[in-house]
């Protein structure tokens, strides 16, 4: 048991909050609703075994990198309290709670899930060779929404690629806040990331840009949607939450960085599920 904490805190796995509602926020908008208890436990289940799979990978793809930054090196691998094939073990298992509860659910997500899977650890390579890999993140959980909406409908459809596109540029947005703290040393190392290429000021900027796009997108969805006033509401929150958090962090001050990016976050991922999907369950005709 005290091996598996120090595998769930190595990969944060509180912060499944990030992706978690947006999955069913697809899922929601699929089913005009509530889309049962059944549906949600597996997508749920989904994304449990999506996220850990793809965390602890990160973890043990980037262990030696994290053994030289001084941020990371008190890491669970860097400091051995966790074995290459412990991890490799539960990267294994994690990978197949997230194909079995795709299987689960309906034929076409099933179909779809070894892609999915492969796009979310691929990540983890991404900035041995590009700059814009916050935006690869990006894409990783931007599959959340379009997910859910598989869950539910047994089909593809473009309406979930409205969220999944502002899913895109809001994670690459505080992505590319979050690595401002390891500009130098990603350049020390030969690391790519829009801060160690630009600089952290212009990567501020280019983040603010994209959660402009993502905030356009999300509005494109609630028109697309149809979605009433109440929604409306829960954005405008989101929009005062991401003003925050860009005034909480300046080029020359990245002290409230963690707040930033674990408190805001989470909390503009939640207020807009819980706000769209009320309107959904509540008002939807």
């Amino acid at each position: 048991m005290k091996i598996l904490l120090v595998v769930l805190e190595s990969i944060k796995f509180e912060h499944t909050v990030f992706a978690l509602p947006f999955a069913f926020l697809g899922a929601f908008l699929a089913a005009r609703g509530f889309p049962g208890w059944e549906t949600s436990f597996w997508i749920m289940a989904a994304m449990v075994g999506a996220r850990s799979a793809a965390m602890a990978f990160n973890r043990l793809v980037d262990r030696e990198d994290d053994r030289l930054n001084p941020r990371t090196r008190s890491r669970a691998l860097p400091q051995g309290l966790l074995s290459i094939r412990f991890v490799g073990l539960f990267i294994l298992a994690s990978a197949l709670l997230f194909l079995t509860s795709a299987w689960m659910l309906n034929n076409l997500a099933f179909r779809l899930s070894p892609f999915a899977l492969a796009i979310i650890l691929a990540y983890s390579y991404t900035k041995r060779f590009t700059a814009f890999s916050h935006l690869i993140l990006g894409l990783a959980l931007a599959i959340a929404p379009v997910g859910g909406w598989i869950a539910v409908r047994g089909e593809l459809d473009l309406a979930p690629f409205y969220v999944a596109t502002a899913v895109l540029f809001w994670v690459g947005g505080f992505d590319i806040i979050y690595s401002c703290q390891d500009c130098e040393f990603d350049r020390k190392l030969g690391r790519f990331s829009l801060p160690s290429k630009w600089g952290i000021k212009t990567a501020l900027r280019l983040s603010a840009l994209s959660h402009v796009i993502m905030m356009a997108c999300l509005m494109a969805s609630f028109f697309y949607f149809r979605l009433s006033l109440f929604s409306w509401v829960g954005l405008a929150l989101v929009a005062i939450g991401l003003i925050y958090e860009h005034n909480l962090v300046r080029p020359d001050d990245l002290s409230r960085l963690d707040a930033a990016f674990f408190t805001l976050n989470g909390f503009i991922s939640l207020v807009l599920f819980t706000f769209v999907s009320l309107d959904l369950w509540l008002f939807a005709a």
